[in-house]
């Protein structure tokens, strides 16, 4: 098993820490493109203080009965997060952002700092993808197989040239997966085992799966348009 050496050189001085944006419904992966609508006051300051600075933001998605959490200001997360950077924002007049994402690494966080900010802090160790030595079949007919399917699903998608334009570029078979999970409708918690598997080889498994159901059930109906729509804090 080895470290993928493909990961984003914007993070080679990363401190080890950021903002911590827990949602219920929202998944970051590397490489994919999160709009954000920004209103609460402590996520405010959080973006604010995100844009003096590295402008890095960690995605967070809450776990399941975060609801009912004895602590409401830290329910829990699932400790794999999207780490992403601001790319384009909007202050409004009321104070309200409107930001994107882009997707630039898995991250664990191992733990989360204490401090007086009214958002949450963490500790992150960045997570490359552990691509086995052997593989059972050819990574790249793998690649091509997955992106025939999914140009097929979704044949209207603008986000088919980016793909074209990305294999111009010859990326390695776990950014193209997380490329097209990040177009394709899954449902929040699958994103979240999508996300939470380091070995790209079973992450392709995981999103060819996926996209052959879907084409055998015809769930090309289920469009989620791409750039998603902004997600709500």
């Amino acid at each position: 098993m080895t470290n993928s050496s493909f990961t984003d050189a914007s993070l080679d001085h990363f401190s080890g820490l950021a903002p911590l944006f827990p949602l219920p419904n929202a998944v970051l992966f590397p490489h994919g493109l999160l709009p954000l609508h920004i209103f609460e006051p402590r996520y405010r300051q959080m973006t604010a203080d995100a844009l003096s600075g590295e402008r890095l933001i960690a995605m967070s998605l809450l776990c399941p009965g975060w609801e009912k959490a004895a602590c409401p200001q830290s329910p829990p997360i699932h400790p794999i997060v999207g780490l992403g950077r601001i790319i384009a924002h909007e202050r409004l007049d009321d104070g309200r952002y409107m930001l994107v994402l882009r997707g630039l690494s898995r991250a664990r966080v191992i733990s989360e700092e204490r401090t007086d900010l009214p958002y949450r802090i963490g500790r992150l160790e960045l997570c490359p993808d552990q691509i086995p030595d052997k593989c059972d079949f050819d990574r790249r007919i793998r690649t091509e197989e997955i992106l025939a399917l999914y140009c097929r699903l979704f044949p209207g998608e603008r986000f088919q040239r980016v793909i074209q334009q990305a294999m111009t570029v010859d990326l390695p078979l776990g950014a193209v997966c997380d490329m097209i999970a990040s177009a394709v409708p899954m449902a929040t918690e699958l994103s979240q085992l999508f996300l939470d598997e380091l070995n790209p080889d079973l992450r392709s498994q995981m999103l060819w799966q996926l996209l052959q159901k879907a084409a055998c059930h015809k769930t090309t109906a289920l469009e989620r348009p791409f750039p998603p729509s902004f997600s709500r804090n």
